[in-house]
């Protein structure tokens, strides 16, 4: 007796099956399309001035402020992990911060006395990135100098950041941040470096940064000062077209890799970013991400180790060669034990 099944033009139904691919772990590993490799992690790290012991954050558990002692300790373990770089943003003491952001271009001030640790600590074997923007360092939290008027002054921001990208390149810098979003940062970055000889220190530039809800939880990592918001010079979450403008002024101006930032609302974005430059693409995990995942798993919500994983594969995939995630050590270290690569 036969057995009749209806046809289709690939023979008998169902002839095509593509569940034999997802019979086993083994089988689901090896036509994977999207892997992660800890070299392609960076971790973001907070280093406080004046403080004795590590601080949490209370809207993102398991992070830190660090002591310059316990940011030794943290690039040390990034490095055993296999993690490709760690970005820096300093927080100094409350009472150093004023209208210009001042503690940014000190050569003392913590970002630069941090990044000196961290380069004395690892060397080459982690890439010292760092963030070059006047947020952390100003009374008023904005990204810039601002004019008589309260607006942020862009210009005159430039002559800032042109003095900031030189004494973080002396502390150590492997790689600038550009992110503050002031028109023509990434060139005048570009070109204090070029004019103190240190054409060796890259760019990432913050080519897409939105103005964005995300960000909540890093003011408190950052102490931030921020009264009203940055949409006059951060992007506008409505526009696409716009992050390809703002890609080709970077390029032009001499960027060597860009970043979208948020990653997970802007995949978009990224993919478009990433199919349209031949430079690194990274996209930052911000604070946010972290902390709706951390807060679901908390309550029992959802798996908090799967969906760490499936949303920085979801990053990847969608086109970013290095992501910036508060979870990077950790990752790594999964990664290397095999735990849910």
């Amino acid at each position: 007796m036969s057995t009749t099944h209806d046809t289709t033009p690939y023979g008998a139904f169902p002839g095509t099956r593509p569940r034999r691919l997802r019979v086993n772990p083994a089988m689901r590993r090896m036509v994977s399309e999207t892997r992660l490799h800890p070299a392609e992690l960076i971790l973001p790290a907070f280093v406080a001035e004046g403080v004795s012991e590590p601080l949490p954050l209370a809207s993102m558990p398991g992070v830190v402020q660090h002591t310059r002692d316990s940011l030794r300790k943290a690039a040390v373990e990034a490095v055993e992990a296999g993690v490709g770089a760690i970005m820096l943003y300093g927080v100094p003491e409350e009472s150093k911060k004023d209208a210009i952001g001042s503690p940014g271009t000190d050569p003392d001030g913590i970002l630069q006395v941090a990044l000196r640790d961290v380069r004395s600590e690892v060397g080459d074997d982690l890439i010292v990135m760092s963030d070059l923007c006047l947020d952390e360092h100003t009374d008023h939290g904005h990204c810039g100098v601002l004019d008589a008027e309260g607006r942020v002054d862009n210009d005159a921001t430039l002559e800032r950041y042109a003095e900031m990208a030189r004494v973080q390149a002396d502390a150590g810098a492997h790689v600038l941040g550009t992110s503050g979003m002031m028109d023509g940062q990434v060139g005048v970055a570009r070109a204090a470096l070029d004019g103190i000889g240190r054409q060796d220190v890259s760019i990432l530039a913050y080519t897409a940064k939105y103005a964005s809800a995300f960000y909540g939880p890093f003011r408190e990592a950052v102490a931030s000062s921020l009264k009203g918001d940055r949409k006059t010079y951060q992007q506008d979450p409505a526009n696409a077209r716009e992050a390809l403008r703002e890609l080709a002024l970077d390029l032009a101006e001499g960027a060597d890799m860009v970043m979208v930032k948020p990653a997970l609302p802007y995949l978009d974005i990224l993919r478009r970013i990433a199919d349209e430059t031949d430079v690194p693409v990274a996209a930052y995990q911000v604070s946010g991400e972290y902390s709706m995942v951390e807060a679901a798993a908390a309550n029992g919500w959802i798996d908090r180790d799967r969906a760490i994983m499936e949303t920085l594969t979801s990053v990847r995939r969608a086109g970013a060669g290095m992501i910036l995630t508060y979870w990077a050590t950790e990752v790594a270290q999964w990664l290397n034990r095999g735990d849910l690569g």
